[in-house]
C-alpha cells in the first residue's frame, strides 16, 4: 500500500471510487482493453485492496462508473490525499491512457480536468504525462 501514514484510513468505499476513476479513464476512449484492466488491478493492489477482494472491488467500481455521469464523486476524496499519493494515482491514469501508445482528445481533456479537480499543477501534470508516455513507448 503506498499511502502515507498521515493520510486518512483508506477504506473499501474509497478504493472502489478510485477504481471507478481508473475504469472511467480506461473506457473514455471507448476501447477498454485487457492491458488496461491489468494496470487497474495492479494499481488497486498497490493501493491496498486485498487480493481476495480485488474482483469485488472492480465489480463495484464498474457499477459506480456505469451509473455516474460525472467524475466529481470519484475525485472528491482523492483530492485530500498527499501530493505524493495523488501523483501516484495520476501516474496510473496516464499508464492506462498510454497502454495503447497514444492519448486521444477525450483522454487528454479528462486529464486536464482532473488536474484542476485534484489541485495538480499543470507543469507537474505535464511532467507525469511525459514520464509515463516515455515508459510506455
Amino acid at each position: 500500500m503506498f499511502f502515507n501514514e498521515k493520510d486518512k484510513k483508506v477504506d473499501d468505499s474509497f478504493l472502489i471510487k478510485v477504481g471507478a476513476l481508473l475504469i472511467h479513464t480506461a473506457k473514455i476512449d471507448e476501447d477498454y482493453t485487457e492491458n488496461e484492466e491489468e494496470i487497474i488491478k495492479k494499481t488497486l493492489l498497490e493501493l491496498g485492496v486485498k487480493k481476495e477482494k480485488l474482483s469485488y472491488t472492480i465489480k463495484e467500481a464498474k457499477i459506480i462508473e456505469e451509473n455516474s455521469n460525472q467524475i466529481l464523486e470519484f475525485t472528491r476524496e482523492v483530492k485530500n490525499l498527499s501530493k505524493t499519493d495523488k501523483i501516484k494515482i495520476i501516474e496510473a491514469l496516464w499508464a492506462i491512457i498510454y497502454s495503447n501508445k497514444d492519448a486521444d482528445l477525450y483522454e487528454t481533456n479528462l486529464m486536464r480536468r482532473l488536474a484542476g479537480l485534484l489541485y495538480i499543477d499543470s507543469k507537474v501534470m505535464g511532467d507525469i504525462k511525459n514520464k509515463m508516455k516515455n515508459e510506455k513507448l
